[in-house]
């Protein structure tokens, strides 16, 4: 008997950090998957084996995906009807006011709706505002095609995918039974843990999920300013306080709480709450207030105005290639302000992506004021006599000024 659809899933914008992992996994576990994004760059890269962005034992699998038969990319919208899976990875985005687009994902699959036909079951994957599930069923209804859609929240990290699509409990939710049940058998191929929950109440889980991760963040870089302005040591504190106490084990240390998930989703919550989240935007003001914090406390030791100041790591977490919502830019904005010269640099991030970084040795060398930025590992092992501001507490060094 021949199969009524050509392949098991196409994953819609799948050569991002959210889609092409799941990809993967899924063409890793035996699945015929094509990848469909708008970007000819990037889904050449990826039908050449190549993953175009940094992800641990990705490339490897893709690769031998690739060998079988089992992956390809391309930037046909046609392919939507030919997959009975569509697994869509274009998020909610917010405005420059902070205001979540629910429309963005219809926009998107309006572009795919031709393509939709009985018997295809649409997964939601990325975050979206509560309610976007609602108003995508209310869509396809009006298309007139039987395509049960699902919410299916993805909750991996950025370096660990590979891993944690295989490990972590997969939270599904459906309108309807067939809808749970076609989403389960997807999503059981990557681990035995289901999760069910309601739309909403997935809608909710997911940015309750990244707003609480936001939270601790700031409570951590709080404590640190509290600590850091006193003259103590924020992270002896720290250790000592979570020794053997496990109800303070998951204390973060400080750091810019940045990239393109955790201050997104908590301004989605905060919208969501019609504005009276106090606790997320308490968060936001905190977090994003760092970078203008550690150029205060340069401002008050150094005469920041006839200085050089190097930035080392501009990407928004530590071995990563990823500069999206990065800190690191805005502290830089703040010094170009403040002081004499600003000059960056990160051993990840390439210079099509950031053509004004220079090597780490010129900026040491030239910079008088040091600010790591991002804690890279190789940032470790520096040595300099010229001041390093070090919130993250990588080198040890205490006390920040």
């Amino acid at each position: 008997m021949p199969r009524e659809f050509d392949n098991d899933v196409v994953v819609v914008g799948g050569a991002g950090h959210v889609g092409l992992p799941l990809a993967i996994a899924l063409a890793d576990r035996g699945a015929s998957v094509v990848i469909y994004d708008l970007s000819e760059t990037a889904v050449a890269l990826i039908n050449g084996g190549t993953v175009p962005f940094l992800e641990p034992g990705a490339e490897p699998m893709l690769r031998g995906a690739l060998l079988a038969g089992r992956i390809r990319a391309t930037t046909d919208a046609a392919v939507v009807g030919d997959a009975r899976n569509i697994v869509v990875v274009i998020g909610t985005p917010v405005d420059d006011h902070l205001n979540p687009d629910p429309n963005a994902i219809p926009k998107a699959l309006g572009a795919c709706s031709q393509y939709l036909r009985d018997g295809q079951l649409l997964v939601l994957r990325s975050t979206v505002y509560p309610g976007v599930t609602a108003l995508v069923e209310r869509m396809i209804a009006g298309l007139g095609v039987d395509v049960p859609v699902a919410f299916c929240p993805e909750r991996i990290a950025e370096h660990r995918a590979m891993t944690e699509l295989f490990s972590l409990p997969q939270i599904v939710s459906a309108r309807t039974s067939a809808g749970r049940e076609r989403a389960a058998e997807l999503f059981g191929l990557l681990t035995e843990q289901i999760v069910h929950l309601e739309p909403e109440e997935a809608e909710l889980a997911k940015l309750f999920t990244n707003t609480w991760r936001y939270i601790k963040f700031a409570a951590a870089n709080q404590f640190y300013m509290m600590a850091n302005d006193r003259g103590l040591d924020f992270e002896k504190i720290r250790a000592g306080l979570t020794k053997d106490y496990p109800r303070a084990s998951d204390m973060p240390g400080p750091g810019f709480a940045a990239g393109p998930c955790l201050f997104k989703d908590t301004m989605q919550l905060a919208a969501f709450s019609d504005n009276t989240f106090s606790l997320g935007h308490s968060a936001m003001l905190v977090n994003e207030g760092l970078p203008l914090y550690l150029v205060s406390r340069l401002e008050k030791r150094f005469d920041l105005a006839n200085a050089t100041v190097g930035i080392l790591g501009m990407s928004f977490k530590a071995e990563s290639d990823d500069i999206r919502s990065s800190l690191s830019y805005k502290l830089r904005r703040v010094l170009k302000f403040k002081a004499k010269g600003v000059l960056s640099t990160d051993p990840y991030v390439s210079e099509e992506t950031d053509d004004t970084l220079l090597p780490l040795d010129l900026v040491l060398e030239k910079a008088d004021i040091l600010v790591i930025a991002t804690p890279h590992p190789e940032y470790r092992d520096l040595r300099t006599d010229k001041p390093v501001v070090d919130v993250w507490n990588i080198l040890g060094n205490g006390v920040l000024v």
